[in-house]
C-alpha cells in the first residue's frame, strides 16, 4: 500500500501532505509535511504533542503517533499546482502502540468491531445542512444570507446554485459521491447529500464535507456556517442521519416484507435503543448551547422522544420505500445537528442501537400524527417524553447513561462533559442583546 500511494503521489504531483484527525469536539487538526517525508510518515507515523488537543492528554503524557489510514489518501482540488496538496486521515495512537482511548475516530472504530462480532455492519447516511453567508464588513458575527431562495428552488443565474456546483466538483474530485445538493428552506440554507456507506467511511467523508464547503465558499469571497441556528425565527440546519444494519453478504437486515412498516425485530429493538437512551445522545448529536435554539417546536425539528412513518415532527422517521428497494429500508434520527463530532455521533447511535438488541428492548406504538399539537395528557398517556431543553440538560443524561458513558469511555467523556460544562456555565452568565432589550429600562 505504501508503494502504491507514493506512486500516486507523484503521479499526482503532490507537493505538500496534510495528516488529519479531529480532537473530540470534530474541530480538524492537521500536520501538513513535504511530499518526501510521505514514505517515512506511511512506514512510521508521525510523533507529535497532543497536550494541546482539546481531551487529548495532560502534559505529562503528551508524546502521541499519528497512524496515517492510506485509504484516505485525496488530492485537495483546490490546491494550486505548484502547492499540490493532498490529504491522508490519520488513527491516534499512544507511544506503545495502543489505539489512543480519546482519539473520536478511534472511539468509533472500536463500536464498530463490537457490531462486526456480532455479524453486523453500521451503514449511515447523513444530510447535512448549512448556511452560506455574505462577509459582512467589519463585523462577520452578523450573518446575512448569500440568497433569498427557499426549499428547491433553481435559477439558472444563481450565485448559490454555483456555489453548490463547485462543491460538488470539488467534493467528487475527493472519492464523495453526491447524490442531491439543494436549496433548504430558510434564505441562505443549502444540503449536500452523499452516498450511504459504511459508517466510518461516511464519518470520513463528513468531515471532509464541511471543510470543503468552506473552502469553497471562501473562494467566491463568502463563508459557509455549520451553526445548527444562526438566525433567529427561520429554521436551522440538522444532520438527520439515516441507519441501517447489513450481514456480512451486504443484506438488510431492518427489511421484513411481513411488517406493516417492512421493518424487522431487529429494526424494532435497535430504534428502542436509541429511544431509551435518546437524551444521552443528544449530548453528542446537538453538542453546543446554540443546538438547542434548533430543537424547537416550529421549525421542523424534533422535539419529543417517538418514531414515525413518513411523519417529520417525531424524532424517528421511518422513510416510505418504493417496490424492489427493500435494501433501502432504513431509519433516520432526526435530531443530530452538523456541529457534532460525526465519530463519536454515529458511536453512541450504534452503541444505543446494540443496546436495543442486546436487552430486547420493545419499541413504542409510532405516532403518525403531528406531535406538535398533542396535549400535554395525550404525551404524558402515550409516555412519550422530550429531548433536552438546553445543553446543560443534555450533559445531566450524559452523565446518568452508563451504556454511552461505556462506549465513549472515560478518557474522552471526563474532558467532553468538563469542557461543556464550562461552556453553559459562560454563556449562562453572559447578559444578551434580549435581555437588554427587554429589562433595562422596565425593571
Amino acid at each position: 500500500m505504501v508503494t502504491e500511494i507514493l506512486a500516486r503521489a507523484k503521479e499526482d504531483d503532490i507537493r505538500f501532505v496534510s495528516f488529519q484527525f479531529t480532537d473530540i469536539f470534530g474541530t480538524i487538526k492537521s500536520v501538513t509535511l513535504p511530499v518526501v517525508q510521505l514514505k517515512e510518515a506511511l512506514e512510521e507515523g508521525i510523533f507529535f504533542d497532543g497536550s494541546s488537543v482539546q481531551g487529548f492528554a495532560r502534559i505529562f503524557e503528551s508524546d502521541m503517533v499519528l497512524v496515517p489510514d492510506p485509504t484516505t489518501y485525496r488530492v485537495l482540488p483546490w490546491s494550486v499546482p505548484e502547492r499540490r496538496r493532498a490529504r491522508i486521515i490519520c488513527d491516534v495512537y499512544t507511544t506503545d502502540g495502543k489505539p489512543l482511548p480519546s482519539s473520536p475516530r478511534g472511539i468509533l472504530k472500536r463500536i464498530l468491531d463490537r457490531a462486526a462480532a456480532k455479524g453486523y455492519t453500521y451503514n449511515v447516511g447523513p444530510e447535512l445542512e448549512f448556511f452560506l453567508f455574505k462577509r459582512n464588513g467589519d463585523s462577520p458575527l452578523v450573518p446575512v444570507p448569500h440568497d433569498v431562495g427557499g426549499y428547491f428552488d433553481f435559477s439558472p443565474r444563481d450565485e448559490a446554485q454555483q456555489v453548490r456546483s463547485e462543491i460538488i466538483i470539488a467534493l467528487e474530485a475527493l472519492g464523495i459521491h453526491v447524490e442531491m445538493a439543494h436549496h433548504e428552506v430558510a434564505v441562505g440554507q443549502h444540503e449536500i447529500d452523499f452516498r450511504y456507506a459504511d459508517a466510518l467511511t461516511t464519518a470520513d467523508s463528513a468531515i471532509t464535507l464541511k471543510y470543503t464547503v468552506r473552502a469553497i465558499a471562501a473562494t467566491y469571497g463568502i463563508y459557509a456556517s455549520f451553526m445548527p441556528k444562526p438566525i433567529f425565527g427561520i429554521n436551522g440546519s440538522g444532520m438527520h442521519t439515516h441507519q441501517s444494519l447489513s450481514d456480512s453478504k451486504g443484506k438488510n437486515l431492518f427489511y421484513d416484507a411481513n411488517d406493516p412498516y417492512n421493518l424487522s425485530k431487529l429494526a424494532y429493538h435497535f430504534m428502542a435503543g436509541q429511544i431509551a437512551h435518546a437524551r444521552a445522545i443528544s449530548a453528542i448529536g446537538a453538542p453546543t448551547v446554540n443546538s438547542y435554539k434548533r430543537l424547537t417546536p416550529g421549525y421542523e425539528a424534533p422535539v419529543y422522544i417517538c418514531w414515525a412513518h413518513r411523519n417529520r415532527s417525531a424524532m424517528i422517521r421511518v422513510p416510505a420505500i418504493r417496490p424492489g428497494k427493500e435494501a433501502a429500508t432504513r431509519l433516520e434520527l432526526r435530531c443530530p445537528d452538523p456541529s457534532s463530532n460525526p465519530y463519536l455521533l454515529f458511536a453512541v447511535m450504534l452503541a444505543a442501537g446494540l443496546d436495543g438488541i442486546e436487552r430486547q428492548l420493545e419499541a413504542p406504538e409510532p405516532v403518525n400524527e403531528d406531535i406538535y399539537h398533542l396535549q400535554e395528557t395525550d404525551l404524558a398517556e402515550r409516555s412519550i417524553g422530550t429531548l433536552p431543553g438546553t445543553l446543560a440538560e443534555a450533559l445531566d443524561a450524559l452523565e446518568q447513561d452508563t451504556v454511552i458513558l461505556e462506549a465513549l469511555g472515560e478518557a474522552l467523556t471526563e474532558p467532553f462533559i468538563r469542557a461543556k460544562r464550562a461552556e453553559w456555565d459562560e454563556y449562562r452568565i453572559r447578559v444578551t442583546p434580549w435581555e437588554l432589550e427587554r429589562y433595562l429600562e422596565t425593571a
